[in-house]
């Protein structure tokens, strides 16, 4: 006699189940993606209202990996001007790789910073 989860287990719907259900009981799926710096300037940003560690936002500096739980919800300073601040924010993809650039596109506003989606 076949029982639920015999049936389930025969098709390997149990470790799908198991990972949808930690999914669940953690708040929700988690977010991977990649955030670099590709401008001269230091770019403050906050990740789910986190700050981001300070070496991620260094001027040409590498790139830092984030792992999300809260909806992957980046918010930052889009001119670098230290007198001025204007924030935007975007929801990034789960997987994907953005980089902070100077927005070239904006005519007067050499402080411009964009984040691209660049993978």
């Amino acid at each position: 006699m076949l029982t639920n989860q015999t049936c389930l287990e025969s098709f390997g719907l149990i470790e799908e189940l198991d990972e949808q259900a930690a999914e669940t009981i953690s708040g929700g799926a988690t977010e991977v993606f990649t955030v670099k710096n590709k401008t001269p300037y230091n770019v403050s940003y906050t990740l789910d209202g986190t700050t981001a560690p300070q070496y991620a936002a260094n001027p040409n500096d590498g790139y830092a990996v984030w792992t999300a739980t809260s909806g992957g919800i980046i918010r930052y300073d889009k001119d670098s001007r230290n007198d001025y601040e204007d924030y935007v924010t975007y929801n990034l993809a789960d997987g994907g790789v953005y980089e902070f650039q100077d927005n070239t596109s904006t005519v007067g506003n050499p402080y411009d910073i964009q984040l691209y989606t660049v993978a």
